[in-house]
């Protein structure tokens, strides 16, 4: 898959193309039906299929602050779009600037000038330029006078729910990783780095490794969850991830403020079940399989030792 920044870097030459336009992500379920209607529309026409997508999120141009969580980092989300049999992702810098274009300019500078659309391939409910003026009617009427196609398939649906980012978002900002999984096609992935703590773990015969994540990261609810930890299989001499495979291992995820020590600092920390190792340092993921139970103050330190002997029994139970 070719990537470019910016749909400038279309190559002179270029040919006619089927694309689909959207941040997407999560790339869930909805997603991957849109893109692989538009990677289908491309090979029955003999062209290349480009999806484009935007960074940083268009959110926080238009309102600032307003930043949704992010349910997959950039990295992750081109892997699974990449996955998905696309020929080109263009990633367009959202800027103030590319915020204020209207639909019509936004139709005749990116898909005409410099992509050639010949089809373009959208979500039902797709708005687009300033102020999000645009529908898909409005892209087809564009498309009419430009001489492109425009096709909008149904939204994903599940006994009536529609799978989008925004229910996604939900569902992990309530602890239910179940839900979410179902709606990504995948468990909710939550990537760091490693991190040292408070050894406090370690101290109570459970070292976990405590993952820094991005500030915009959908990290579920507080709670203590079953989750698999990834961690790429091959390093550089530095320790950083190398190209290659990665291995799966069992853990119990603890995220919240460690209530039982007055913390105050949000955490995530995973205890790698029968793991001996250092993993400070790393950066690596967390895919999160089920929700244990709800995070807990206790009085004393051996009835939480107790409880935390039980979840890893649990996590035991749910992974492996």
């Amino acid at each position: 898959m070719q990537r470019w920044r910016g749909y400038e870097a279309a190559p002179g030459g270029w040919g006619r193309s089927v694309v689909t336009i959207g941040v997407f992500d999560g790339v869930h379920k909805g997603h991957q039906a849109t893109i692989g209607h538009a990677v289908k529309r491309a090979r029955d026409l003999g062209v290349q299929s480009v999806v484009v997508t935007f960074d940083p999120h268009p959110a926080e141009v238009v309102r600032p602050g307003s930043h949704p969580a992010v349910l997959t980092e950039p990295a992750r989300k081109a892997e699974l779009i990449e996955a998905l049999g696309v020929d080109v992702l263009c990633v367009v810098p959202f800027t103030p600037e590319f915020s204020r274009l209207s639909p019509e300019a936004f139709v005749h500078d990116i898909l005409v000038e410099h992509l050639h659309a010949a089809l373009v391939v959208v979500g039902e409910n797709f708005r687009f330029g300033h102020r999000a003026a645009g529908d898909v009617a409005l892209l087809e009427r564009l498309g009419r006078t430009f001489g492109f196609g425009v096709e909008a398939p149904p939204l994903v649906a599940d006994d009536g729910t529609v799978f989008s980012s925004t229910y996604t978002r939900a569902c992990v900002d309530a602890g239910d990783v179940v839900a979410a999984a179902a709606a990504l096609g995948r468990p909710h992935r939550l990537e760091g780095v490693v991190i040292r703590g408070d050894q406090r773990g370690r101290e109570l015969g459970f070292p976990t490794a405590n993952l820094l994540c991005h500030r915009h990261a959908a990290v579920p609810a507080d709670g203590v969850y079953a989750a698999r930890l990834i961690r790429p299989s091959n390093r550089t001499a530095d320790g950083r991830a190398a190209a290659g495979g990665s291995v799966s291992l069992p853990a119990a995820v603890s995220i919240g403020t460690n209530p039982t020590f007055s913390g105050r600092e949000r955490r995530v920390e995973a205890y790698v079940l029968d793991f001996d190792g250092d993993l400070y340092g790393e950066r690596l993921a967390l895919d999160f399989v089920a929700h244990l139970r709800e995070m807990r103050r206790y009085d004393t330190i051996e009835p939480l030792i107790a409880q935390m002997n039980e979840d890893v029994e649990q996590a035991r139970q749910v992974l492996c």
